[in-house]
């Protein structure tokens, strides 16, 4: 016998449901908010201000700071540099582009981001691809002790590794440049990323029937063309999946790369520099908060565009039959 459903439990979650999205959502509103005012109204009470997109041109570099115009000062100087001795024209060139500074070099550190979390993700899953495939079909002394091994690895926090991974870095000179520097950063994502990476893929591969991968070979496939042609075409919303979650890890990341690329500015990752962003003389709220809004943009496009991936590479392998 189907019982009713009581009015007022069912009030009572919606209630509990709308709630939570409120809760959830109203940051991101507020967020965006800001981002639409001047400077000046950024902290002012109320929701109704004169809605601005200056902040947003700012940050991507299609309009100019009020930090970035030269004073009148600045110009005078400039228009009469070239009738003093050459050392003093240096010594005041450099003093006007301490002065000015350039502005927050938003664009810079997204392409670093991007770039970053981009080819980790994309490495993580090549590896991944082969290691998964390696756990579900084939089989070897060792086999489960390597694969419950490599979850070891989500026993330690960062904080843990941070030390022993930089002394190691930094007794192999990987940390001596900005290029080399990059890559240690690059290397850690790879390796924070890869095991859950093959434990998502490893249960999506056992879903997939054997009969199919071995008819292939019993037709002249190599174990690789039957991964490329079999495997991977039948994996696609966990290979998806499993991309988007090794980007997000490395594009959200901050404690490894406040430290191994500190002592570059112009390699900083988007979170490191929205850090630095509100710690200097940009420390402008509106402007924070569009350059807040801007980095959440690629994650939530990635999100809308391949949810439907997402939904079947998380449900699909969790039961076995």
């Amino acid at each position: 016998m189907v019982r009713k459903k009581s009015p007022l439990r069912t009030v009572g979650f919606y209630t509990l449901i709308i709630t939570l999205v409120i809760g959830v959502a109203y940051p991101f509103f507020w967020m965006a908010a800001i981002s639409l005012r001047y400077s000046s109204d950024a902290l002012s009470p109320g929701l109704i201000h004169p809605i601005t997109f200056d902040q947003y041109a700012v940050l991507l570099g299609l309009k100019q700071s009020i930090r970035q115009q030269l004073s009148g000062e600045q110009k005078a100087l400039l228009s009469l540099i070239q009738t003093l001795p050459k050392d003093q024209q240096k010594a005041v060139l450099q003093k006007i582009k301490k002065e000015q500074k350039s502005s927050f070099p938003f664009l810079t550190y997204f392409r670093n981001s991007l770039t970053l979390a981009g080819i980790a993700a994309l490495i993580s899953l090549i590896i991944a691809v082969f290691g998964a495939y390696s756990f579900s079909r084939i089989k070897y002394p060792g086999r489960g002790t390597i694969q419950r091994g490599v979850l070891v690895v989500y026993l330690f926090g960062g904080t843990v590794l941070m030390v022993p991974l930089y002394q190691i870095f930094t007794k192999v000179g990987m940390l001596s440049n900005p290029n080399l520097s990059m890559l240690a950063l690059l290397l850690i994502y790879i390796v924070q990323t890869l095991p859950v990476s093959l434990y998502m893929l490893g249960n999506y591969f056992r879903t997939i029937p054997y009969s199919i991968e071995e008819a292939a070979i019993i037709d002249g496939c190599t174990r690789t063309q039957a991964i490329l042609k079999i495997i991977i075409p039948l994996s696609l919303p966990a290979i998806i999946t499993v991309y988007i979650y090794a980007f997000m890890i490395a594009w959200n990341e901050y404690l490894f790369a406040s430290i191994f690329i500190r002592p570059f500015p112009s390699d900083y990752t988007l979170p490191v520099g929205l850090y630095e962003l509100f710690n200097s003389y940009h420390a402008i709220w509106a402007k924070m908060m569009a350059a807040s809004v801007i980095t959440a943009v690629p994650i939530i496009v990635i999100f809308m565009t391949m949810e439907k991936y997402l939904t079947s590479g998380f449900t699909v392998g969790a039961v076995k039959e």
